[in-house]
């Protein structure tokens, strides 16, 4: 069974925000998505890029900023060249007002 951690509050993830944060060393990248919460490592799977920092388009897509590989926010996974591998994804729950994900580890 996956152990999940508090990793902010609601309130830090404004509607259709983003939050960078690490978690047991790894960059995380957390969207509020119209109300949902989801989690993704901050890498390109590319060249390493930081995805949080890229443009949300059709929704639910993050474009790196460096060579416009997409990837859905809800899954991770690659949607478009020059990338074909994932990033990872991470489970996240809510309760009351905070925001916790899955242990990467």
């Amino acid at each position: 069974m996956s152990e999940f951690i508090k990793v902010a509050t609601l309130d830090e993830i404004p509607l259709n925000a983003r939050k960078l944060i690490e978690v047991e060393g790894f960059e995380i990248a957390l969207f509020n998505l119209d109300g949902e919460i989801y989690a993704i490592e901050n890498i390109c799977t590319h060249d390493g890029g930081p995805l949080g920092e890229g443009t949300i388009v059709n929704g639910h897509e993050v474009e790196c900023p460096r060579h416009g590989a997409r990837f859905d926010i809800r899954t991770g996974a690659a949607l478009c060249l020059p990338a074909f591998e994932p990033t990872n994804s991470y489970a996240v729950r809510v309760e009351g007002q905070d925001v916790l994900m899955e242990s990467p580890v």
